[in-house]
């Protein structure tokens, strides 16, 4: 199994980052086998979704609605709402696999593979991204 971390920046609001790009390059090359995309926070998950079009701002619109950044949360250190940060990944899990046939994901015409951020108490994040060959 190859494996390496990327870095991303998420910034100081709720984010659907698109990892899709350094997805395909990180399996460039390879022959059959499964893409692991693991994100190892426990206020991050990782989703395959069409971006651009308004299904990344419908996915936040529904973790707001579902997750309501206010003052209801157990967990409270940090930003308010800071709380449901850290249950969203039981609702976007923090990983998703994508087989690879000939060194290309094979993903759907719209999927994306994307970072789903909703804490913006950490700006820093790692995605780890490992090739299984079939």
């Amino acid at each position: 199994m190859r494996s390496e971390t990327v870095d991303y920046t998420t910034g100081d609001r709720d984010v659907v980052l698109d990892i899709t790009r350094d997805c395909a390059g990180f399996v460039s090359g390879e022959g059959d086998g499964l893409l692991h995309v693991f994100v190892p926070h426990a206020t991050a998950g990782i989703a395959i979704l069409e971006t651009g079009a308004g299904s990344d701002d419908d996915l936040l619109a529904a973790l707001e609605d579902l997750l309501p950044s206010d003052d209801r949360w157990r967990h409270r250190h940090g930003s308010p709402g800071h709380g449901r940060s850290h249950v969203m990944p039981a609702l976007v899990p923090p990983y998703a696999t994508i087989p690879v046939v000939g060194g290309r994901l094979t993903l759907g015409t719209w999927q994306s593979v994307c970072l789903v951020d909703l804490n913006v108490d950490n700006r820093e994040r790692q995605v780890r991204l490992s090739f299984l060959p079939g």
